[in-house]
């Protein structure tokens, strides 16, 4: 019989698709999967007891990824380093970002695939010496749309092949 309990929300993994070398993907935390109908309204003629509200756009929030302080050579904060001090001058690399909640086994419950991030804001936590705390710090995502996907099985090797080379 299939676990009928909901799922726990502590246990994911993140993929970024198209960064090179090893890549960090350990987070505290991940906020922002949410997406949100935004609607006008509009005024009847010589009806004024109600407005028709009616569908116009879906938008998105920024995807947030919280995590301990890593060294500076990783390449998440390489590509965040070179985006965010680009200054616009130069192309702003979008890689897709895969969020995967895993079960007990480490296998993907659910995942969801944000097509053409970017990083849009780094941050690291308040240093305070009254504090016995780990420094966090905070990277947030702006792209174009997610998407639920379906990643069969569990393993990274089974994962890279389906977004293309995600650890190389």
């Amino acid at each position: 019989m299939a676990n009928e309990n909901p799922p726990v929300a502590f246990y994911f993994r993140l993929s970024f698709n198209g960064l090179s070398g090893s890549v960090d993907t350990s987070f505290k935390e991940v906020s922002g999967i949410s997406m949100e109908m935004d609607t006008e309204e509009i005024a009847e003629g010589g009806n004024n007891s109600f407005k028709h509200k009616v569908p116009t756009s879906v938008k998105f929030s920024n995807l947030v990824v919280k995590r301990g302080l890593v060294p500076k050579n990783s390449p998440l904060i390489e590509w965040c380093n070179k985006t965010l001090g680009s200054s616009l001058s130069e192309f702003i690399d979008a890689k897709n970002i895969v969020v995967s909640l895993l079960d007990e086994n480490g296998n993907p419950l659910k995942s969801w695939s944000f097509a053409n991030a970017w990083p849009v804001k780094w941050s690291a936590a308040d240093l305070n010496s009254m504090n016995n705390e780990v420094l966090i710090e905070t990277i947030e995502f702006a792209y174009s749309y997610f998407e639920e996907v379906t990643i069969s099985g569990g393993s990274q090797s089974e994962d890279a092949s389906l977004f293309g080379d995600l650890f190389d």
